[in-house]
């Protein structure tokens, strides 16, 4: 064997509580977070994976639903390779952890310590170091670590962490500390946001990031990470590999002077129906859009849609004010208030205020 080939994922949070989904697609998105461990087990079988690290937060908490725990032993239990896990801040290893009771097959390896340990694997030539979070935070895992070099023995390590973020209550590494490591390459969790490779003298390290979003902070495509690791050279290379279903997208659209549908449909890419978006609405109007008609018009595009109005009113609008009309009385009010405002924010607060009204007067739903 020349290379030694990884696949490295981390921060899944299974059994997400999905705030802001109606309870039905809640527990379709839990059934199908659960599935990602299947479609990783099968990326493993398909790719002829060496090992698999998962260096933390698989659940995102000591509540673990029987289910979730069955999926992960059938995934792992359908791998030749090691599987070894680091647990993190959201999976800490405690006796109340689904890693203390659950029953999983005898490929998987944890980390139970807040200290790093080693596991070798001779058949494959490689050791790897890691240690468990066993409260929601740590203590940095890295200080004084160095891992000798044998040769045709590769170091890695699988670990939960944040890297040069002194402040970090979160195991706190350093540069410093993983170019003076003696590893190879560092698999890390934490960091929802997955990276390219980085280096620290001769370490290698990466994120792959969440497999899957779970909210509109988690939005477009989302990677798992298959390393490959020259033996001879120790040269690492990355390729990353999507295991999601589905994915957040957030969506403005300029609506000045246009209708607000219209302009959506010309922005909107051609496959939408397994995503979760929020179309966010901006620009000079006359009055808040019609949220409502606008949901029910696009709901069917999407598995799930939030519309947001963030518009504000068009410029010319105060000139109504004064007229002699309800809503002329009313703009002429509200103009008052505008100009008397303090700040920004009760400027913002009045032009909202004026944007709901319009809407009552012209007989549609507000946002």
């Amino acid at each position: 064997m020349s290379k030694l080939k990884i696949l490295h994922a981390a921060d899944f949070h299974l059994d997400t509580p999905f705030e802001g989904l109606p309870e039905e697609k809640t527990r379709q998105r839990r059934t199908e977070q659960r599935m990602l461990l299947l479609s990783l087990a099968e990326l493993a079988r398909s790719e002829r994976v060496d090992l698999i690290l998962l260096p933390g937060d698989l659940v995102d908490g000591e509540k673990v639903f029987f289910e979730t725990e069955n999926a992960m032993a059938r995934a792992f239990g359908s791998v030749a390779c090691p599987v070894v896990i680091a647990p993190g801040n959201h999976d800490c290893f405690t006796q109340n952890s689904i890693y203390s009771r659950a029953k999983l097959p005898d490929n998987v390896y944890i980390f139970r310590k807040n200290e790093i340990e080693c596991l070798e694997f001779d058949e494959i030539g490689a050791r790897v170091f890691g240690a468990a979070f066993t409260d929601r935070y740590s203590r940095p895992l890295l200080e004084s670590f160095h891992a000798e070099r044998y040769p045709g023995t590769l170091n890695l390590l699988c670990l939960h962490g944040e890297v040069d973020v002194r402040e970090s209550r979160y195991d706190p590494v350093s540069s410093r500390q993983l170019a003076e490591s003696g590893i190879d390459y560092a698999a890390f969790g934490h960091i929802h946001k997955g990276s390219e490779l980085l280096k620290a003298g001769n370490t290698t390290y990466a994120w792959p990031g969440c497999p899957e979003g779970r909210g509109f902070d988690e939005t477009g495509a989302r990677f798992v990470n298959i390393i490959e690791i020259d033996r001879d050279s120790r040269e690492v290379s990355l390729r990353k590999a999507s295991i999601a279903r589905r994915r957040y997208e957030i969506l403005d659209v300029d609506i000045s002077g246009a209708e607000p549908i219209l302009a959506i449909h010309s922005k909107l890419p051609d496959d939408t129906q397994n995503d979760i978006y929020r179309i966010v609405l901006k620009g000079e109007t006359d009055g808040s859009a019609d949220a409502a008609m606008l949901r029910n018009s696009l709901e069917g595009l999407f598995f799930h849609l939030q519309i947001r109005d963030e518009t504000v009113l068009a410029r010319d609008i105060w000139e109504k004010a004064g007229s002699d009309s309800l809503r002329g009385l009313f703009l002429a009010r509200m103009r008052e208030l505008y100009d008397s405002a303090a700040n920004e924010e009760e400027r913002s607060r009045t032009e909202q205020a004026a944007r709901w009204g319009l809407a009552a007067l012209d007989n549609r739903e507000g946002v």
